[in-house]
């Protein structure tokens, strides 16, 4: 079941929640709400689960308008950050919970239960769990039951509300990877709220960013993070270097440095001239003992974190700004630098991203 959101407008008093957000999700996609807290990401999947009501705008399910239908109507399945499972219920009865309360028209039999039940606890790789209580689960295996009770009632779309928030790390990526798999094999057109940038870019079909209300880019994860629609964008996914400085004639003057532009980025600002934020992400940037003309500036090492599959170092550029880049072992073996040293630092490929302030 596809579903679209058009021109939803919500607030909260004097706050504007949603501003004129539109959004279509295809059917059997995954797609990532990304965003800072307050973006309005939440409030956009509670209203596509009836949860909220919108002031304006439109919610569709397959081409229907269900704006004015139930939450029971809409067949949703909605997962919780933290869980929400009866305490009093045992596994099994918690996730028949939401069989057992249709109405009696539409009440599967006790066989008909048990049955969906102990497919869904195989599903969920919990079928030896089935008469424990959630007190004696662990959190990863909490939310693997709060999934399979959303499941239960077969929703033709499932919502995730930061479905791996209250997890540890760890536990967190194990996760991703069991609902990368799950979402696969079951194809349910599904939307999850995150603010974690690694598990939307790892998850999704598509992932939003979404920033005061308003959606700043929609593509699937390697557009987003490869080609950013703006500033926004590009500093919100991942570690980012920013510099201030100002362009002129294609170049950028940084202090007393003056850098050469790539023609992607001459391109990206039309030659324009004035005041400018230079972005550099520290996995595109290389180090080296010898300049490369404009193609290269002067930095000082502070600190080298080598722990990890990348090494971390943390120079000062010569115009007094911290740069962080990152190095392959191999190179770091090879380059041998100490905090201290004065290097030159390059921009590898021209990934950089410009825009006028």
């Amino acid at each position: 079941m596809s579903v679209e959101v058009r021109n939803l407008v919500k607030k909260f008093g004097d706050f504007t929640a949603l501003s004129g957000v539109s959004l279509r999700v295809e059917t059997g996609e995954l797609v990532a709400l990304l965003g800072l807290s307050g973006s309005g990401k939440t409030t956009l999947l509670r209203i596509i689960a009836g949860l909220e009501t919108a002031d304006s705008g439109a919610v569709h399910f397959y081409g229907a308008d269900a704006t004015a239908i139930s939450v029971r109507e809409r067949k949703v399945g909605f997962v919780f950050q933290h869980y929400a499972l009866f305490r009093h219920m045992t596994v099994f009865e918690n996730i028949a919970f939401g069989l057992r309360v249709r109405p009696r028209a539409h009440r599967p039999s006790q066989a008909e239960i048990a049955q969906r039940v102990h497919e869904l606890l195989k599903l969920v790789q919990l079928d030896f769990l089935a008469s424990r209580y959630p007190s004696q689960l662990s959190g990863g295996q909490r939310q693997r039951v709060a999934l399979a009770r959303a499941l239960a009632v077969e929703p033709k779309v499932l919502l995730l509300d930061e479905p791996f928030g209250a997890l540890d790390a760890k536990v967190r990526q194990e996760l991703r990877r069991w609902l990368k798999r799950l979402h696969q094999e079951l194809r349910i057109t599904s939307v999850f709220v995150t603010h974690d940038q690694d598990e939307a870019l790892e998850l999704a079909d598509r992932v939003v960013v979404m920033n005061a209300g308003k959606i700043e880019q929609i593509g699937t994860p390697e557009e987003v993070y490869h080609h950013p629609v703006n500033a926004f964008v590009y500093n919100f996914l991942g570690n980012v270097n920013l510099f201030h400085g100002r362009i002129e004639n294609g170049k950028v003057h940084l202090g007393d440095t003056i850098l050469e532009l790539g023609s992607a980025e001459r391109q990206s600002v039309n030659g324009a001239s004035g005041n400018a934020a230079l972005y550099m992400r520290p996995h595109l940037l290389e180090i080296d003992r010898t300049s490369r003309g404009g193609k290269s500036f002067r930095a000082t090492v502070r600190a080298i974190n080598a722990a990890g599959p990348q090494v971390k170092v943390e120079l000062e550029a010569d115009w007094g700004d911290p740069v962080q880049v990152e190095l392959d072992h191999e190179r770091y073996r090879d380059l041998a630098i100490e905090p201290g040293e004065s290097v030159f630092v390059c921009p590898r490929q021209s990934r950089v991203f410009i825009y006028q302030i």
